[in-house]
């Protein structure tokens, strides 16, 4: 049996585009975003869901509720641990704010290591990898291959599909721990795929641009992130 995870991330907000920081903090999709989302949305309307994931935040949820459209049999399951990194005070503040203090291509690595203290007050690299980490790994108990080959607890016969909506950050961490020399940035409304079968996942897809959005609040990937160690914090 292969547990098939597709991960969402939401479309583009205002802050996106002004290219400021959201972490703890929301903002509304744009005219954009909204549209965005609904091509992710046509683009998976033929896919079979068991089970249908989101991170609290309206962003996200906003983003799951218009792809649910297609699914009307699925509800919508809020798990708190899907929630972005938090910024601390750079919440809302222009990317360049935090960029004059600590570089994107530091931060990061910093971060998924484990060993980041947190930016303005806000989430350290441990806390946000251990959620990370804690989180996908409810889903695959949930819905993935059990040791016995038997039904898995959340009820699918066979070949499960989960869906799954969130964040830049927070996806592409989990996407780094399985693979870190293939992580890419995470476009709004990109859709990235992972199987996982005795007892091995693997990333099928990442960051594929189904919306057309680009490099638009889609940072790039510092380099130095495949020389990391995914089992680091």
């Amino acid at each position: 049996m292969t547990l098939t995870l597709t991960l969402v991330r939401h479309g583009q907000t205002t802050l996106n585009a002004r290219r400021h920081l959201q972490g703890a903090c929301d903002s509304p999709l744009t005219r954009t975003g909204r549209a965005g989302v609904r091509v992710t949305a046509q683009h998976l309307a033929d896919h079979r869901f068991d089970a249908v994931y989101s991170s609290p935040q309206g962003r996200a949820v906003q983003t799951a509720v218009e792809i649910l459209k297609h699914h009307p049999d699925q509800r919508l399951r809020i798990d708190h641990d899907l929630r972005e990194l938090s910024f601390g005070s750079y919440e809302r503040l222009p990317e360049r704010s935090l960029d004059a203090v600590q570089p994107w291509s530091e931060l990061v690595p910093a971060m998924l290591a484990g060993g980041h203290p947190g930016v303005g007050g806000g989430e350290s690299g441990a806390d946000f990898m251990g959620r990370v980490r804690g989180v996908f790994g409810r889903i695959v108990a949930m819905h993935g291959p059990v040791a016995d080959g038997g039904t898995p607890s959340g009820g699918a016969a066979s070949d499960p599909h989960v869906l799954v909506v969130g964040h830049g950050l927070a996806l592409g961490a989990f996407l780094w721990t399985l693979d870190p020399s293939g992580v890419v940035a995470l476009p709004n409304a990109s859709v990235s795929t992972v199987e996982v079968s005795d007892g091995a996942a693997r990333v099928v897809a990442s960051g594929t641009d189904v919306a057309g959005h680009g490099a638009v609040a889609a940072r790039p990937v510092p380099a130095p992130l495949s020389t990391l160690s995914a089992t680091a914090g």
